[in-house]
C-alpha cells in the first residue's frame, strides 16, 4: 500500500511539474502585456489565464489580484439567473489589464509602480480567489423548476498555478508589492502570506483595496460554499480554523504574524456602496449596520493582533481606487493617496489617514 501511495504521489507531482513546465518562461515573453493560458478553470468551466508584463527597468515585482464580485448560492452563480454578481470569464474586458488605469497607467511619472514587472491574476471563480474546488448548487426558479448549477470555485488552484510560475521565473526580486481590489483585496491578503514565506528575505508589501467592511456574522455561509478552510496552509496561525470560525481578518493577521518581511495595508471608502450591497446579499438587513463602524472595527481587530498595519480611509461611496484615475486625484489631510502608496513602498511605514464624512471636513472621493 505504501508503495502504491508513493507511486501515486510521484505521478501527481510529475503531472503538476509537467503542466507547469508547459507555461512559457519569462524570457520568452514579448514586450507589453502577455496572456498565459494555464489549463485552469473559471466558475462555469471556461479557461483560466493570467497576464504578465516584463519591465527592463527594475527587479521589483507587482502581483495583483483582480476583483469582480462573488457568488455562493445557485442564482448568483448561474449566469442565466439573477442576481448575477460575479465576473465569470478570465478573458472579459474587466479582467484585461490594458483596460485598467491607476497603478496600471504606465505613462504617469508619479506612478510608484510604473517600472515594476507586473503579474495580474484575473478573477473568474466567484470565490474571492480562495475557493477550494467544485461546488454543486440547486435552487428553484420562478417557474417552480429545480435548477442544478455546477460552479468551479477554483480560486486557490488557479492562484497557485500563477504563484508557481512566479516562483519559477522570479528567483530573487528586490521588492514585491502584492495588491488586490475588491474581491482581489481579500485574496491578496491571503496570498501575501504565502508569497512572503516563499521569499523570506525579500520585503513584501500588501495593499488591499476596498474590502474592509465584511466582518459580518453572516460571512460563514460564503466560506462554507467556497470550502476555504480546506486550502489553509499548515501554519500555527490557522490552527483549528473551520469555515464557520474563519474570517477575512484572519487572513491579514495570519499572513502578517507568520512573516517578518511582510507589511500589510488597506484602503477603504467609508460609505462604499458595493460593500454595503454585498453585505445585504450575504444576509445583513439594510439599516442594520454602519459600514464606517464595521471598517473601524475591522482595523481595530487587525491592529490588536499584529505589530504593524497601515490604512487610508476615504469618504464617500466610490468602490476601489487602485485601477482608477482617482488613485492620483484623491487626497485626505493634504496627503494624496498616490504619494501615501509611494511612501509605503519606499519606507515600509506611513501614518494612517482617515476621512469618514463631510461633517468631519472631508470631501468624497472624486
Amino acid at each position: 500500500m505504501r508503495r502504491f501511495i508513493f507511486t501515486l504521489f510521484a505521478l501527481l507531482l510529475t503531472t503538476q511539474l509537467a503542466a507547469q513546465s508547459e507555461l512559457p518562461p519569462l524570457e520568452e515573453l514579448e514586450s507589453g502585456w502577455n496572456s498565459i493560458p494555464t489549463g485552469g478553470l473559471c466558475s462555469t468551466g471556461t479557461d483560466f489565464q493570467f497576464y504578465v508584463r516584463d519591465s527592463a527597468d527594475s527587479d521589483n515585482l507587482l502581483l495583483y489580484f483582480n476583483g469582480g464580485g462573488a457568488c455562493w448560492f445557485g442564482q448568483a452563480c448561474d449566469l442565466n439567473a439573477q442576481p448575477n454578481v460575479h465576473s465569470p470569464f478570465a478573458d472579459m474586458p474587466d479582467n484585461t489589464p490594458d483596460n485598467f488605469e491607476g497603478i496600471f497607467d504606465l505613462s504617469r511619472s508619479d506612478n510608484p509602480l510604473a517600472d515594476y514587472d507586473m503579474v495580474m491574476v484575473p478573477y473568474c471563480t466567484g470565490d474571492v480567489h480562495v475557493g477550494g474546488g467544485e461546488q454543486q448548487y440547486s435552487y428553484q426558479n420562478s417557474a417552480g423548476e429545480e435548477v442544478s448549477v455546477t460552479t468551479y470555485h477554483n480560486g486557490y488552484e488557479n492562484s497557485s498555478t500563477v504563484l508557481d510560475w512566479v516562483y519559477s521565473n522570479y528567483s530573487a526580486p528586490e521588492k514585491i508589492v502584492i495588491a488586490g481590489s475588491s474581491a482581489g483585496a481579500i485574496g491578496s491578503s491571503f496570498y501575501s502570506g504565502l508569497v512572503a514565506e516563499h521569499y523570506g528575505d525579500t520585503p513584501v508589501i500588501l495593499i488591499a483595496d476596498a474590502a474592509g467592511g465584511y466582518n459580518s456574522p453572516s460571512l460563514p455561509v460564503t466560506l462554507s460554499a467556497w470550502q476555504t478552510a480546506s486550502i489553509l496552509p499548515d501554519w500555527p496561525e490557522y490552527a483549528g480554523e473551520t469555515d464557520d470560525s474563519l474570517t477575512f481578518e484572519d487572513f491579514y493577521i495570519a499572513s502578517a504574524n507568520h512573516n517578518d518581511n511582510l507589511v500589510i495595508s488597506q484602503y477603504n471608502a467609508a460609505e462604499d456602496e458595493v460593500q454595503y450591497n454585498f453585505s445585504y446579499l450575504i444576509g445583513d438587513a439594510p439599516g442594520s449596520f454602519s459600514l464606517p463602524e464595521r471598517i473601524f472595527n475591522h482595523y481595530v481587530e487587525i491592529e490588536s493582533a499584529v505589530d504593524d498595519f497601515y490604512h487610508y480611509t476615504a469618504g464617500g461611496p466610490v468602490h476601489t481606487i487602485l485601477r482608477s484615475p482617482i488613485f492620483y486625484d484623491y487626497e485626505v489631510e493634504g496627503i494624496r493617496f498616490a504619494d501615501w502608496v509611494s511612501a509605503l513602498i519606499s519606507d515600509g511605514r506611513v501614518s494612517d489617514v482617515s476621512c469618514v464624512n463631510e461633517a468631519s471636513g472631508c470631501k468624497n472621493a472624486p
